[in-house]
């Protein structure tokens, strides 16, 4: 792992995506679990579990076996692990700094995970390895989508399935960031005056959060319309290949209370303002599901997620 990439290495890492994805991920994995509110509890295991079986049914039920591709952290395979979805599971991530995390993570659960540094165009396990693959905000920073999902597809058992999800729309994606470059510059700029200046971040540590950020442009490489990312995975092979969205009104408010969070000293965020934001992101999510996503279209809303199987076995003579 390499958490300080140098301006050096921030440089040649413009001009290559799967660099910049390595420097920009070592450099969040340490505290990726908490600019994201992540955990392992009750309350992520709920929401892991919730996205999954939205898109891809219970039906199969606990999966034997299962990879995650660009794991980060793990969150998304050690909660639904947690959650019974999954029994045995492997990280793998392009970062070794975040495969580090979500081994340690893994280790500190008491889950049976392995882990490899892996490019998902090129997954290090045999044919026919999984009875499942997920991932979670992974498809747009690979640069050929449609080769990751052949390589997904070659490493699933017959008939075995994908799940990805926390994928930006287009239309999503445009909206929420604006919302956080807007909430950044505020945040960064109300902190430097009178008595707000004790929410302000150290000099040095808002730069180096520039810094890396300004590899989000690179890492970013794509955002989806949902009907395209079912044509992708459909082109690849898949059968049975279902896209779903969620998140409108809950990613309105979502991105600019992540920002702010993220922008000032985490000591000034309290319990009460925790438990505030995530009970207003559940308030927010309820509305998207029971109301909003019956009156507007698919392509509104901020996360996209898509399923599908691998096809069986042909039946033998």
């Amino acid at each position: 792992p390499n958490p300080h990439a140098t301006a050096e290495q921030v440089k040649a890492a413009f001009d290559d995506p799967k660099l910049a994805n390595v420097l920009y991920h070592d450099w969040e994995a340490g505290t990726y679990d908490e600019k994201w509110s992540i955990s392992y509890d009750e309350r992520c295991i709920s929401y892991a579990t919730g996205v999954f079986n939205a898109v891809a049914g219970e039906a199969g039920q606990p999966y034997p076996t299962a990879m995650e591709l660009g794991s980060g952290t793990g969150f998304f395979l050690l909660n639904l692990m947690q959650g019974g979805v999954i029994k045995k599971g492997s990280v793998t991530d392009l970062s070794p700094g975040m495969v580090q995390v979500a081994l340690r993570n893994a280790e500190k659960l008491g889950l049976d995970v392995d882990g490899r540094v892996a490019d998902a165009e090129r997954i290090p396990y045999p044919d026919n390895s999984f009875d499942l693959v997920v991932g979670h905000a992974v498809l747009h920073h690979i640069p050929d989508v449609q080769a990751a999902f052949r390589e997904v597809l070659r490493v699933l058992k017959p008939g075995g399935r994908f799940v990805f999800a926390g994928e930006p729309t287009k239309i999503g994606d445009f909206y929420a960031r604006k919302l956080g470059q807007f909430t950044w510059w505020l945040t960064t700029n109300v902190t430097k005056f009178g008595p707000l200046n004790g929410w302000r971040r150290p000099q040095e540590e808002l730069d180096e959060s520039s810094r890396a950020a300004a590899l989000e442009a690179v890492v970013d490489i794509h955002t989806f319309d949902p009907g395209d990312l079912e044509r992708m995975a459909a082109g690849a092979g898949a059968v049975g290949v279902r896209a779903a969205t969620e998140e409108f009104a809950a990613a309105l408010a979502g991105w600019p209370i992540r920002t702010f969070e993220a922008a000032v000293p985490q000591e000034k965020l309290t319990v009460r303002w925790r438990l505030f934001a995530y009970h207003l992101w559940l308030r927010l999510s309820a509305l998207d599901k029971k109301v909003l996503s019956k009156v507007l279209p698919r392509e509104l809303f901020y996360n996209v997620m898509i399923t599908g199987r691998k096809p069986d076995a042909p039946a033998g003579p």
